[in-house]
């Protein structure tokens, strides 16, 4: 392994001669309906030079997917590398080149489970930021007990045939592809399902967002009407596809825990929201109960940050994540809901602006925020399924009779 002061050094001078320094101080792309637009790269993706720039420089090192093998375009960093690597783009707040469901979830899944010829299709497609996915899982009647599910997956010799609907698609109407769990046996239940990957433009797919109560629509209803899919599309094999559900959902729950579902408040940061609308006296925030609260909830929130960071060491160095991924999830979910909850609060009559001359942007994105929020703990398995995982499979209790 190399060096990891010399790796550094080097790493430093690269960012510093590739990350255009319009970018830096900045997170993320511009907000939108989307999440954010050209981050999630696409067929559809409209990228300002320099973002587009900042993309094909770090795809060119394999750097969206630092860790990934070399021969699929990823990095090939150790993961002691890949910290330094974040380390030095944290130095100069350099954003994330590319945010998307294929790096987070099905690429770790494809090197696992993939063959060969779908590892190199696929792979280096999603580091590229050429092809945006979406989720096919959850469906009506199919949630929390996802093994429920019912769209029906027919072999037609040369094709396979799908039939059927699912829910809460994130971002499904600006997808290019999908990865979806399919029934191909209906006598059995978690044995009968299949994990396959299609074209979300194949005739017979429709995507319908659903209006939340923050106001956004980043799910969507998905509909699958005599949809024909290649055979080679199927990852796995035939009937295998909850074992590469289940580690998928590891993935995603980890990725989840990560960014902690971004920050609820939309950027507002609660101690500066205190200040602004409770006041100083004394220089302490004037509220004492609400002051010893943010205290609290900073501190179990830096807790929090130090426990992934050690749960995504471990990852690394097992070669995937546990089921305590689990923990960290029910725990993510707590800390962000928390957290707008006691923005709102701060804000008193100015956090309940909708829209309107009388609310500023910041007030109106932090209760748009908090009610996003409530979904924090349903989406990447409920809180009471992660609790279920945590009490099985970490802690090994059993049911009792």
């Amino acid at each position: 392994m190399r060096d990891l002061e010399t790796f550094r050094t080097e790493t430093r001078a690269w960012l510093e001669a590739n990350c255009p320094p319009s970018l830096r101080g900045t997170t993320r792309g511009p907000s939108g309906e989307d999440g954010g637009s050209y981050i999630w790269g696409g067929r559809r993706a409209v990228y300002p030079p320099d973002a587009k720039l900042w993309l094909d420089n770090m795809a060119g090192k394999g750097w969206t997917a630092p860790t990934w093998p070399t021969d699929y375009g990823g990095g090939g960093l150790s993961p002691a590398e890949a910290r330094v690597l974040e380390q030095e783009m944290a130095r100069i707040k350099a954003p994330a080149p590319l945010i998307s469901f294929g790096i987070w979830m099905l690429g770790p899944v494809l090197l696992e489970y993939a063959t060969e010829e779908q590892k190199r299709e696929h792979l280096p497609k999603i580091l590229r930021g050429e092809i945006r996915w979406c989720q096919g899982y959850s469906e009506p009647g199919a949630g929390s007990d996802l093994a429920s599910l019912r769209t029906k997956c027919e072999d037609k010799g040369d094709h396979y045939l799908i039939n059927g609907q699912k829910i809460w698609t994130s971002y499904a109407n600006y997808a290019d592809w999908i990865f979806c769990l399919v029934r191909t046996d209906t006598a059995k239940k978690h044995e009968g399902i299949s994990f396959i990957l299609f074209d979300m433009a194949s005739e017979g797919v429709e995507a319908r967002p659903i209006k939340l109560i923050s106001g956004s629509s980043p799910f969507c209803e998905t509909f699958f009407t005599d949809v024909k899919v290649p055979r080679q599309n199927l990852v796995g094999k035939v009937n295998g596809g909850w074992d590469i559900a289940k580690r998928l959902l590891q993935y995603e729950r980890q990725n989840i825990s990560a960014t902690g579902f971004g920050a609820s408040g939309g950027g507002y940061d609660i101690e500066d929201a205190a200040k602004d609308h409770v006041g100083v006296e004394n220089g302490k925030l004037a509220d004492a109960d609400l002051r010893s609260r943010i205290t609290a909830h900073k501190m179990d929130a830096r807790a929090f940050t130090l426990t992934v960071r050690r749960l995504e060491e471990e990852a690394k160095a097992k070669k995937g994540p546990s089921p305590a991924v689990s923990i960290i999830k029910y725990a993510a979910a707590k800390v962000n809901q928390e957290r707008g909850e006691m923005l709102v609060e701060a804000l008193g009559h100015q956090g309940l602006g909708w829209e309107g001359e009388g609310f500023a942007p910041n007030e109106i994105a932090a209760t748009r925020a908090w009610l996003r929020s409530k979904g924090n703990s349903i989406e990447g398995g409920t809180s009471e399924v992660n609790l279920n995982v945590v009490a099985k499979r970490v802690l090994g209790l059993l049911d009792h009779q």
